[in-house]
């Protein structure tokens, strides 16, 4: 199954002033679509062409570095589009996400804090994650291109802090862009449907 560069769900300008039209280009034009050109090449070098995503970003961990590079990141990619969305964030949740995030994790507030503190202490390029493992939700952050597939969790919500993620708006400021992220970009909706099939 080669891997496909996949439409924004939404115009260039519908995360704006939190995500601006140029990051977005930039990020999405260039960085997403070198991924999955580099990874369709490296997949077919090590014979996995043929493979799903996820299975690409499973196999190729610890074993082609370069290979799980792509793969990884496009993975990651495919669902960062999603998991935002214009007027989105804050904490009205869906019903059975506000119960597991309060049970799991401490309530709202709670989840905010570390997932902002994890985005934030990742140093240099990385992920922030909230995922499912072991039937419950859990916060954790990778480096470079990793995710929690490969460390046997179902990623439900992540967010980017590679620097192209954020620079052009907020330069350094990352603390700004991720409470940015949570206030007011997150697509709870997509949270949700990822939340139900990883709980199957």
């Amino acid at each position: 199954m080669a891997f496909e560069l996949p439409e924004l769900p939404y115009d260039y300008e519908a995360l704006a002033p939190f995500m601006s039209k140029e990051t977005l280009e930039y990020h999405h034009d260039k960085h997403h679509k070198a991924y999955v050109d580099n990874g369709n090449k490296l997949a077919a070098e090590a014979g996995m062409a043929d493979l799903s995503v996820e299975d690409v970003v499973k196999k190729s961990f610890g074993t082609n570095q370069g290979l799980f590079n792509n793969a990884a990141q496009h993975y990651n990619h495919v669902h960062f589009w999603k998991w935002m969305k214009r007027d989105g964030g804050g904490n009205k949740l869906p019903g059975k996400l506000e119960t597991a995030i309060a049970s799991d994790l401490g309530g709202y507030d709670k989840f905010k804090a570390d997932f902002i503190a994890a985005g934030t202490t990742q140093f240099g390029s990385g992920w922030a994650w909230l995922s499912v493992k072991d039937g419950k939700l859990v916060i954790s952050k990778t480096p470079n291109g990793e995710n929690p597939l490969v460390h046997g969790a179902e990623p439900i919500l992540g967010v980017d802090v590679w620097e192209h993620s954020y620079y052009i708006d907020y330069r350094n400021a990352r603390p700004k862009y991720l409470e940015a992220f949570v206030d007011s970009l997150i697509n709870w909706d997509y949270v949700l449907e990822r939340y139900e099939a990883a709980s199957k």
